[in-house]
């Protein structure tokens, strides 16, 4: 799966080992699916999983992970993979973007990678096939980048991994959970958590400033493929500035997140959360604690490779201290 700040990669097997000591649970409805790592290893332990996420590129890696079933769709996306890999590049506004004017990929990549996605869009394929092949292309993507993990700068110097010629490889899909298919919803996680009835609601949450969208802005034009206007040295998407989320401001955050509470639909609540967000423990066990029974679990962990890399500014000179290297990851568990 691609790099991602805030994945769950590390703290999955704490979340799986609570869902899986629940009673009753056989629908998870994963409200902010990011990567869809969390929604996927659920699918794989036989639950019936739901994901939401606002951003295209998570919507496209969900229909992937968790809609998508090996049964179904493995053997059509490794063919249509071979083709993709046999194209010769074709160099083009988003290799002048994102090669020339900025420094994500190398040309020769970034011409690759634009001719797989003109083709993608061309054979006009049913929407979860077609996003099982652009998150094999995200994937192969990330694996030549020139970052940090996140988008919203690029390296001085070509990362080592930059001058590997780009290559596909068929996304690990799961054959369909035993509890039922999984489904996707695109849309806003309020108006998706009145909707959706679930046994269990998954909430992870952004939890300080930083917009996803703006970390991972390249990946949102990349399964758009909408020509956006850009702006600034990382030539990010405008709708960067323009989309704005309670989450991402500190004196809007605690509501936006009570009122999701009070609108989700499900008798257990499992929310993940980090001592670097605007909520704060004290104040989301204030919160939980007057709608059931609550446990509150905390787990250590090294902070992303940009935070321990240090701060630094456009030119790539340090002009900042490293804070702290470890954060504490909560699990609040709620049921109603």
């Amino acid at each position: 799966m691609i790099k991602y700040l805030g994945s769950k990669r590390t703290l999955l097997p704490a979340i799986l080992a609570r869902v899986d000591a629940l009673d009753g649970v056989a629908t998870v409805l994963d409200l902010f699916s990011g990567t869809a790592r969390v929604g996927h290893a659920l699918k794989g332990a036989g639950y019936q999983v739901h994901a939401n996420d606002l951003n295209a590129y998570a919507t496209t890696l969900a229909r992937c992970y968790v809609e998508a079933d090996e049964e179904r769709h493995a053997a059509p996306a490794k063919r249509l993979i071979e083709e993709l890999n046999a194209l010769p590049g074709t160099p083009g506004k988003f290799t002048q973007t994102y090669c020339v004017e900025s420094r994500f990929f190398q040309a020769k990549n970034g011409a690759r990678i634009e001719a797989m996605r003109h083709q993608i869009q061309a054979w006009q394929l049913e929407p979860i096939l077609e996003a099982v092949l652009l998150t094999a292309l995200m994937e192969a993507a990330d694996r030549v980048d020139s970052t940090t993990g996140v988008q919203m700068a690029y390296l001085k110097e070509w990362a080592p991994r930059a001058h590997k010629d780009i290559e596909l490889r068929l996304p690990s899909l799961l054959p369909q959970a035993a509890a039922g298919p999984g489904r996707v919803y695109h849309g806003d996680a309020l108006e998706t958590a009145g909707q959706v009835e679930a046994d269990l609601a998954y909430l992870d949450p952004p939890y300080n400033q930083h917009k996803y969208l703006g970390n991972y802005h390249l990946w949102e034009t990349l399964v758009r493929w909408d020509d956006p206007e850009v702006y600034g040295v990382a030539r990010k998407r405008v709708d960067v500035r323009e989309r704005k989320s309670p989450y991402n401001s500190r004196p809007r955050a605690f509501a936006a997140f009570e009122a999701l509470i009070d609108a989700v639909q499900a008798p257990k609540i499992l929310i993940s959360f980090s001592d670097e967000g605007f909520i704060g423990r004290e104040q989301m066990e204030s919160l939980l604690s007057t709608r059931g029974n609550l446990q509150t679990f905390e787990h250590d962990f090294r902070r992303y490779v940009g935070a321990q890399i240090g701060i630094h500014n456009p030119a790539g000179e340090k002009v900042g201290t490293v804070s702290h290297t470890r954060n504490r990851e909560y699990l609040y568990l709620l049921k109603r």
